[in-house]
């Protein structure tokens, strides 16, 4: 990590941290106080970082990036302690949605069902029901239900 590194990622939080509603400018604003609240960090460490005096462990990066709405993996590359090299992102799988306007890629509902351990035999009513709570625009065209 260099200097370098520090200043520019300090600055990028800077400006997410206010974009995300925490005071940081004023004094009796609170606004470390409560961003280290909210993350479970001593507030200590979010000063020490707007004061380009350090990066932020690995523990207080990921509660950060939970806090702030952020992808950890992001919060790892802007640090320059990774590169995008380092943590590629995975290659979608046959029949995946494509990645949203914010970059991540969304589950399919098998996926979904897959990687929460369903019984293959009950699958189908899993998919039917979660359906039913996403925007239809989320919802990939499925093949027809056998019940259908």
């Amino acid at each position: 990590m260099t200097t370098s590194d520090l200043e520019q990622f300090a600055a990028w939080l800077e400006e997410l941290i206010r974009r995300r509603g925490f005071d940081i400018d004023s004094p009796r604003g609170g606004g470390k106080s409560r961003l280290a609240d909210e993350a479970g960090v001593h507030r200590a460490a979010i000063t020490r970082l707007l004061q380009r005096q350090s990066m932020p462990d690995l523990e207080t990066t990921r509660r950060l990036a939970h806090v702030l709405q952020v992808p950890v993996r992001e919060m790892l590359i802007r640090s320059g302690r990774l590169t995008e090299e380092d943590l590629p992102l995975p290659s979608p799988a046959e029949g995946a949605r494509p990645a949203g306007a914010d970059g991540t890629r969304h589950l399919t509902l098998e996926e979904a069902a897959a990687g929460l351990g369903v019984p293959p035999e009950q699958r189908e009513m899993f998919m039917r029901v979660a359906g039913q709570f996403l925007p239809d625009t989320a919802v990939e065209r499925r093949r027809p239900l056998a019940s259908d």
